[in-house]
């Protein structure tokens, strides 16, 4: 852990189990967590795909790195839970290496597909997709996104496993 640092952020794709982790790892640590997406709700009023809607990608972008940068430069200390896609726009990288403990939550496109499958009703960005469209948009996003993701200072396998031992292989890694 770098010296003086007390947030810890986690990153993957949609589906890899950021929320859920960080939940659990907050209450380990007894930190607050926090899901960015719904900060970035709240501070706006909004949903995240309303705001996709209404403001567009561009709009979007913009305000989830300042409220990125807001939180990161807090002296506040949380577990935070990033969008899928925070890490690879507006230098949220080197924002995110600078303030806190990363870590990716590494899984196979398989694994992403059998769990997002379930769960398209909920997440716009892929309810029109049939299940090999599904897995296609994955491995186009990951291979995209990989080389974002694989510059967190940790990298956590999780196929297969449950999200209490995920967090509990965070929280002895520090």
């Amino acid at each position: 852990m770098n010296q003086g640092i007390t947030k810890i952020t986690l990153m993957g794709y949609m589906g890899s189990g950021k929320s859920t982790v960080g939940h659990i790892l907050g209450e380990k640590l007894d930190w607050p967590f926090i899901d960015l997406d719904d900060y970035i709700s709240e501070k706006e009023g909004l949903d995240i795909p309303e705001i996709f809607e209404t403001q567009g990608e561009i709009y979007f972008r913009k305000i989830e790195n300042a409220y990125l940068l807001e939180l990161l430069n807090s002296n506040e200390h949380f577990v935070l839970a990033l969008g899928g896609g925070t890490p690879c726009y507006a230098n949220n990288m080197g924002a995110i290496l600078e303030h806190s403990d990363s870590y990716y939550l590494k899984a196979s496109i398989v694994t992403l597909s059998e769990r997002l499958i379930k769960e398209k009703d909920h997440r716009p960005l892929i309810a029109s997709l049939g299940e090999e469209q599904l897995t296609e948009f994955i491995a186009k996003h990951l291979f995209e996104r990989r080389n974002f993701y694989e510059q967190a200072e940790n990298t956590i396998a999780i196929d297969g496993k449950k999200p209490e031992l995920i967090a509990s292989e965070i929280y002895h890694s520090r």
